[in-house]
């Protein structure tokens, strides 16, 4: 979740949102964008949950859900209707590689990856920050964002759940970038993670928690 003036966005919904915005006092409306980077389940299985409150309780809630393949906007709102609801109309958009949002305060870019047929990364501006979130790679040698390569970043979000995180070494090594965050990672992953950490010493590499907030 990304907070700027207010206003919230999402990417990826792998877990009910709603539950930890009402918990954390967060206004569901204040949602103003969610940006999917893959349709797997575990990048997507809370938005089912987002949707069906948006369609008949949380009514005020007007986000942009962007999403690589809008197939699943067909199979959320069957969803919906088999619970006998009603799906609402929301703004749909499918992602494409690009600019695919810009509100004036956030601006996203889409950078398609190799993880499956249709997935991406988002390169995110704002408040003269710039963040990558890599999303689920193939492998850093096979997809890793060349764009972080050029332009200096605030913060760079990288999975590793499908490799070990000592293969960002070298793509790492070639990036201005204040701060790595490693998220989505298995245990086994961890000391790998730490070995990554120990050999880019120029740059603080972290491990992502729930709960974890980075003020930029």
């Amino acid at each position: 979740m990304i907070e700027i003036s207010g206003r919230y966005y999402f990417i990826d919904m792998g877990t009910p949102p709603i539950d930890h915005l009402v918990t954390a006092g967060i206004p569901v409306d204040a949602v103003k964008g969610v940006f999917i980077t893959h349709m797997h389940g575990d990048h997507t299985n809370g938005l089912v949950s987002f949707v069906d409150l948006l369609s008949w309780y949380f009514k005020s809630a007007d986000p942009v859900i962007c999403l690589p393949d809008l197939e699943g906007v067909i199979a959320i709102e069957n969803w919906i209707k088999a619970t006998q609801s009603t799906p609402r109309a929301l703004r749909y958009k499918e992602v494409r590689e690009g600019e695919i949002f810009d509100d004036g305060f956030l601006k996203v870019t889409a950078i398609p990856t190799r993880h499956i047929e249709s997935s991406f990364a988002f390169f995110l501006e704002a408040e003269g920050k710039i963040m990558l979130f890599t999303g689920d790679l193939k492998h850093p040698d096979r997809d890793f964002p060349a764009i972080v390569k050029e332009r200096e970043t605030d913060l760079l979000v990288c999975e590793s759940a499908h490799f070990n995180a000592i293969d960002y070494l070298p793509h790492l090594q070639a990036c201005k970038t204040k701060l790595v965050i490693i998220n989505h990672y298995q245990v086994q992953m961890i000391p790998s993670i730490l070995q990554l950490a120990a050999q880019i010493a120029k740059t603080p590499v972290r491990m992502a928690y729930d709960g974890t907030e980075i003020v930029l």
